[in-house]
């Protein structure tokens, strides 16, 4: 009998995969698996229990945000090359960035079956000096909202808490001056956002990194809007990305294997919706296809 290690947030989301617990274990039980069951008691507590587990385990599968995702893919990435096992995620949380990346459907039974039925896919994964990040490392004017918003206000309201949050910032926009060297590229502006990511959705904006987001070619896909000289240019860059377009006059956007990030002052970074610590160096590589996670199968897309 193939085994199965289950980790899940109880209190991601609206603690809707509670009512469904029994179904979804049904469903890892008859397609073969003895499940080992783990609710997360705290913070970072699922990527201890990763780097931790058993070495005969055959899949991990995971259920609750984005933040749990990105616990069990740091720990599975700390663990040795070839103890690392594909890992199924039934997403649970708010937004579920990466799960509406990679089709895994928001609904639980349909994400349930397709960690346990689908097939193992290698994406790419992002190495942020010695930290790990799955789909988008950022710093900047709205970055931090998804691990400073309240869990209960994130529950209430979903993406529109997020908003909320983030238009309280518009009176006071901190930037940044930063030399940026991406593979031979080298840029040196004054930035109040920056995204490297692997990812078609970032904070609940579907398509905000354009349609050419391949999740296993090696490569980021970089933004870095810069600091508008006045309020007219602020509003230009607010709307052009809530119409999800690229304003040229404000933004660079562009592929990179390699970033580094050079700053004279701290910044403050997130990672998957988790905060990164504050950074004035920062050196993030494409570990292309490190990892494998389950998705459908083509003949069931």
């Amino acid at each position: 009998m193939k085994k199965m290690l289950f980790i899940y947030n109880p209190n991601a989301g609206k603690g809707l995969l509670k009512a469904k617990l029994s179904d979804v274990l049904d469903i890892m039980v008859k397609a073969g698996y003895e499940v080992v069951v783990y609710p997360t008691q705290s913070y970072k507590d699922a990527y201890r229990k990763v780097i931790h587990m058993d070495k005969d385990y055959d899949i991990i599968v995971c259920s609750g945000g984005d933040g749990t995702l990105d616990e069990v893919v740091t720990g599975m990435m700390k663990r040795d090359k070839e103890d690392r096992i594909p890992i199924g995620y039934i997403p649970t949380g708010t937004t579920n960035d990466f799960a509406n990346s990679l089709h895994i459907s928001r609904d639980i039974m349909e994400a349930a079956d397709t960690a346990v039925h689908g097939k193992p896919f290698a994406c790419d994964v992002g190495r942020f000096n010695k930290d790990v990040f799955v789909y988008v490392a950022a710093f900047g004017l709205f970055t931090d909202v998804p691990y400073q918003t309240d869990q209960k206000l994130k529950n209430a309201l979903g993406h529109a808490a997020y908003v909320l949050e983030g238009v309280k910032r518009l009176s006071n926009v901190p930037s940044y001056h930063i030399k940026i060297t991406a593979d031979d590229r080298v840029i040196e502006d004054e930035f109040m956002i920056g995204m490297i990511t692997n990812s078609k959705s970032v904070a609940g904006f579907r398509s905000i990194m354009g349609k050419d987001v391949k999740f296993d070619d090696g490569e980021f896909e970089v933004m870095l809007i810069k600091k508008p000289k006045s309020l007219i240019g602020l509003q230009e860059i607010i709307t052009a990305l809530l119409i999800e377009s690229f304003d040229t006059k404000h933004m660079y956007t562009f592929k990179a294997k390699e970033i580094k990030l050079e700053s004279k002052e701290e910044i403050p970074w997130t990672l998957d919706g988790e905060y990164g610590g504050q950074h004035e160096e920062v050196h993030i590589i494409n570990k292309k296809q490190a990892l494998q996670i389950m998705i459908e199968r083509e003949d069931e897309e």
